[in-house]
């Protein structure tokens, strides 16, 4: 009869440290998520809020006026093409002949009709 190189318990006492191996990791990605989640909720809690109107400004050296644009706007570009104004402040562009955008229609939102 022949000793086998590795008994039942050796195998078993490898299987455990491969296991506890295993969940160390698996730990490792709890904490670096729930790290990653925290830091997504603290910059939802601390980004400005969007603003109510928007003047698009052009992108040449003048930067010129080109649309106003209602704060929700999906068709307004990012900054810097882009800034947040007053209401009265939308209002004075669009009497100053700055045109709405077609798709938010701010004009009608602020009673500014042609």
């Amino acid at each position: 009869m022949s000793d086998p190189l590795l008994t039942r318990l050796d195998l078993l006492r490898f299987l455990e440290r491969v296991q506890e191996g295993d969940l160390a990791r698996t730990r490792r990605w709890i904490e670096d998520e729930e790290r990653r989640e925290s830091e997504r909720a603290f910059a939802a809690a601390h980004r400005p809020p969007v603003p109510d109107w928007l003047i698009e400004q052009s992108i040449g050296q003048g930067r010129l006026p080109v649309y106003v644009h209602a704060g929700h706007c999906v068709m307004a570009p990012k900054p810097p093409r882009v800034r947040g104004v007053t209401q009265e402040q939308a209002r004075q562009a669009l009497g100053e002949r700055v045109e709405a955008c077609p798709h938010c229609r701010p004009d009608t939102d602020l009673g500014v009709l042609d």
